[in-house]
């Protein structure tokens, strides 16, 4: 207990009986206690890492239908969830397309599975950070706040293009980008291409530098296809007897960003900053 081998405390009697069955030496049931100890320990830090990242429920990638988003490769979005190698580069993952394809989904369920490989990761609606940031600014503890988050070796901005244009909202958020760069890796979702990301930045110039640092060690990644949320309800109403045939509405097709060549997934170590 004063070691605070809590797994060894409470194991090494069990262990020992069966060890005296089995006749192992003592090298043998020390090593047995030491491999539960730290079995213990994983778990109950991937527990505290997955309660302390805050993602929304149900978002696994075992849930994603893969075939509503054609040209998605499953395969790269497992290798993402299924290795950390890349958060330790501090590389980031970026994710555009239309509302309803799936991104918040497909950024939980990569959080998820890198929580289980004990990263800690905490997920965010964009917004509700930068009113966080705003607030800690006029106490004159923004450095502290962003200091903060660096215990977090993934943060993920959902719904990143929703921030309103206001000067203020948008310097803390590109505080952020910039303390995070090269340190730490961040996953964005957006409906907005970086053409349009003008919308979000009150200027040029740090619309340019934002899109720089986080494009420059980064996995882009474009969901074009429907809404799955829209399938989903006309396939619920498709179901109902009696029910009316709804007129199909409009495909959305994400624009391209400026410096995307082709639809899919890509990565990008360019240190150029995009035209967009």
């Amino acid at each position: 207990k004063q070691l605070r081998l809590s797994s060894i405390a409470q194991h090494w009697q069990g262990f020992l009986d069966h060890a005296q069955r089995h006749g192992w030496d003592s090298a043998q049931y020390l090593s047995a206690l030491c491999e539960q100890e730290l079995a213990d320990r994983d778990s109950r830090r991937i527990a505290r890492y997955s309660k302390d990242a805050r993602l929304p429920v149900g978002k696994s990638l075992a849930s994603f239908d893969f075939a509503q988003v054609p040209g998605l490769a499953r395969e790269q979005i497992e290798a993402l969830a299924g290795s950390a190698d890349w958060t330790r580069q501090a590389r980031n993952l970026l994710l555009f397309g239309p509302s309803g394809v799936g991104k918040t989904h497909l950024a939980a369920a990569i959080g998820h599975g890198l929580t289980v490989q004990g990263v800690r990761v905490r997920y965010l609606a964009t917004t509700a950070l930068v009113q966080q940031l705003q607030l800690a600014r006029t106490q004159l503890h923004l450095e502290d706040a962003l200091h903060k988050l660096e215990r977090y070796a993934v943060l993920i901005l959902d719904d990143f293009g929703y921030v309103k244009k206001s000067e203020t909202e948008t310097q803390v958020l590109f505080e952020l980008i910039a303390h995070r760069y090269e340190t730490a890796s961040l996953i964005i979702t957006s409906n907005q291409p970086f053409a349009e990301w003008d919308r979000i930045f009150p200027d040029q110039m740090m619309t340019v530098a934002a899109v720089d640092r986080l494009v420059h060690h980064a996995t882009i990644i474009e969901l074009s296809s429907d809404s799955y949320r829209r399938k989903q309800a006309l396939g619920q109403i498709a179901a109902e007897p009696g029910s009316l045939t709804p007129t199909p509405a409009p495909t959305i097709t994400l624009p391209s960003p400026s410096t995307i060549t082709s639809v899919g997934c890509r990565d990008d170590d360019s240190e150029s900053a995009p035209s967009g």
